[in-house]
């Protein structure tokens, strides 16, 4: 097959309709414009937003400032002091037994931060770690795992 054999599907296009063109045409006439009016007329039309002089919708509602990064990863946060009242000592903390504890709604960029006492040694394995959180982890004798 060459660029030239191709042609669109059988009933998939028709004739531009030719208005304007004599009462015969069955288009003639008012060329399908209705009469008089703004609308009828040729050259300018009527912008997108303009709503008869009354005030635009587009300049009804408030500003939005700023913008939303398409990259931004939105983190569940938890604290060290409810980890320390809901793990015993020497457990694996992860994000599915976080979610099982519902301390996160999802298990999916989960955060530890450093809010809270820890005193005990605890496994903790999770997406992100604040810089307290890390200290706080090894001052009790545990580990933290970035995952």
């Amino acid at each position: 097959m060459k660029l030239h054999d191709l042609k669109p599907a059988e009933g998939s296009t028709h004739r531009k309709r030719r208005v304007g063109r004599g009462i015969s045409a069955g288009q003639g006439k008012t060329a399908g414009r209705g009469t008089k009016g703004q609308r009828s007329r040729t050259g300018r039309g009527i912008k997108p937003y303009f709503e008869g002089g009354q005030l635009p919708l587009v300049r009804r509602l408030p500003h939005t400032r700023g913008f939303t990064p398409i990259s931004r990863v939105e983190y569940q946060v938890v604290n060290l002091g409810i980890l320390n009242t809901k793990f015993d000592a020497g457990a694996e903390v992860t994000p599915e037994a976080l979610l099982a504890q519902g301390l996160v709604s999802k298990a999916t960029h989960v955060k530890v931060l450093g809010t809270g006492e820890l005193s005990k040694a605890l496994t903790v394995k999770a997406h992100a770690f604040s810089d307290s959180a890390k200290e706080k982890i090894a001052a009790a004798g545990g580990s933290a795992q970035e995952l």
